[in-house]
């Protein structure tokens, strides 16, 4: 049974979707949610992974992603759209989470070809960990490849410490990982963009954290479970890797190993 407080973070999110351009302070959603301000952003924060003022960012993000996409408004029209007064910031925070500036987004139709990882931990001399662990999926049945990435944040976005690409659920290694805290973060990654827009196949998420990562200290495997995504899930913000391209590139290396 779902509690009051879940159905209060659940229709405050809706609020949120609803009213994308327009402004709106946590002080708003906890007084009609009929909750203390402090009590409200506790609550979403525990159920949610990440503040309402962090939520409400990403869900702004995610549907000036999907305008770029369905629409020919202007990056300046989308970015009014989607509550930011300034189309320089709107477009900043727009490649900084999504990867790539809005313009190039909507060229490469929503896709990107890889996603880079934050080299700023792989300086010279600094220690190295060894992360593994295995994505399960809940139900059988095919998700697509399967994004899996360590982010300082529940929000899926910007440069990963350490990111890979599998084929369908199963075992995964990162091998060269910064000290740190982080999230294990992993998402389904669908074969065609148009599969994402019409619900033909639902996106499915998961996340481990905070794990504590020492260069001194064994860290033993850690399972994660993919499940269908939900209302409360932060929205994936990192461009949607162009599954269709990875593949080819797999063929390719293996054709080129055996060669």
């Amino acid at each position: 049974m779902t509690s009051a407080i879940e159905q209060a973070v659940s229709r405050a999110i809706e609020t949120m979707h609803d009213n994308i351009g327009e402004l709106l302070t946590i002080d708003d959603m906890a007084q009609a949610a009929m909750y203390s301000k402090f009590h409200f952003s506790r609550e979403f924060q525990r159920m949610t992974g990440v503040s309402p003022r962090r939520f409400l960012s990403a869900i702004r993000l995610e549907t000036a992603k999907r305008l770029l996409i369905e629409t020919t408004f202007t990056v300046t029209e989308i970015s009014h759209r989607v509550g930011y007064n300034s189309v320089g910031t709107f477009s900043s925070r727009f490649a900084s989470s999504v990867g790539v500036p809005p313009t190039t987004y909507r060229q490469l139709g929503g896709f990107t070809p890889r996603i880079e990882v934050d080299s700023r931990g792989l300086a010279r001399g600094t220690e190295l960990s060894t992360f593994r662990g295995e994505i399960r999926a809940p139900i059988a049945g095919d998700l697509g490849r399967v994004y899996v990435g360590l982010f300082p944040t529940r929000v899926p976005e910007g440069r990963p410490a350490a990111c890979t690409v599998l084929p369908r659920p199963g075992v995964f290694l990162f091998d060269q990982v910064p000290a740190g805290t982080w999230y294990l973060l992993a998402h389904s990654v669908p074969a065609a963009f148009d599969e994402v827009l019409t619900g033909d196949r639902e996106v499915s998420v998961g996340s481990v954290g905070p794990v504590e990562v020492r260069p001194d200290v064994p860290l033993l495997p850690i399972e994660l479970r993919l499940r269908p995504a939900r209302v409360l899930d932060p929205p994936v913000l990192l461009a949607l890797l162009d599954a269709r391209a990875v593949a080819l590139a797999t063929e390719r290396a293996l054709i080129t190993d055996t060669a």
